[in-house]
């Protein structure tokens, strides 16, 4: 699946911005992950999702964390450890340090972005790994336009959206900073539908997800997130189809929840 795979599944998750009044700190989503492995859907990760209230000298900000980790008979076919992170605001969920650190079947890398708001600026640090175990770092200055956000952030800023407002067709694009390169994602409203999920029957915001200039998401409408159509906006299902084939994330816990 190489380094396509988190990203695809942790994205999924007229439109209008509001105070964070959707995610509290000790929110904790579990999900099975399955890829298509000879055409055949096979539950290969646990992903988890998780929040928690990080205290600095300064101010207290709210932790986003998002993990994939292969069951253990996977391990040998193809190991992923992947972790997602961002903190941020816990009232704007305006992030201001990200770290993406992947392993995945061999193959390492290291993202951090910390941000100058004020300056619209991102100091970056890659990391990558040589054959020989040994790594490199490549530092940059990122200038973004002040609506860019990481993809873990955006995800649960998704969340606050006032998706009730909207009709079926109405579309929203976001600025998402992803290897030091603004993407374009772009969701439209489809519509509600009522859905059997691990933690019950739920009415959710049927969402399609696509991205411009970029070929990590493939396909039209082959992206899809359900969002229950409560307060908390949970992810409880996505289909998702990248370079290397399509997969499904389906929910199977959540505790902790705001509302």
């Amino acid at each position: 699946m190489k380094h396509y795979a988190l990203f695809a599944i942790i994205f999924f998750t007229a439109f209008s911005f509001a105070q964070n009044k959707t995610i509290a700190a000790g929110e904790k989503l579990v999900y099975s992950a399955s890829y298509n492995m000879s055409g055949l859907l096979t539950n290969i990760a646990q992903v988890k999702m998780e929040t928690s209230e990080v205290k600095t000298s300064k101010s207290t900000l709210m932790r986003l964390k998002c993990t994939a980790t292969t069951y253990k008979k996977w391990d040998d076919f193809f190991k992923i450890r992947d972790l997602y992170e961002s903190y941020v605001n816990p009232k704007t969920l305006t992030p201001y340090l990200y770290k993406r650190d992947i392993s995945e079947g061999g193959y390492y890398k290291f993202m951090q972005y910390k941000y100058n708001h004020k300056s619209k600026l991102v100091n970056s640090l890659k990391r990558k790994k040589r054959k020989d175990g040994t790594t490199w770092d490549e530092k940059k200055s990122v200038k973004i336009k002040p609506a860019t956000r990481d993809i873990v952030s955006t995800l649960y800023h998704i969340r606050n959206l006032d998706i009730h407002k909207a009709s079926p067709g109405d579309q929203q694009n976001f600025t998402v900073l992803f290897d030091n390169s603004e993407k374009i994602i772009t969701l439209k409203y489809l519509g509600k539908e009522t859905i059997s999920t691990k933690i019950g029957k739920k009415e959710c915001y049927k969402l399609a997800l696509s991205m411009t200039g970029s070929g990590v998401l493939k396909g039209n409408n082959d992206n899809l997130l359900w969002l229950t159509a409560d307060a908390n906006k949970i992810p409880v299902y996505a289909r998702f189809k990248i370079p290397v084939g399509n997969g499904e994330l389906k929910i199977e816990s959540a505790s902790g929840l705001k509302n």
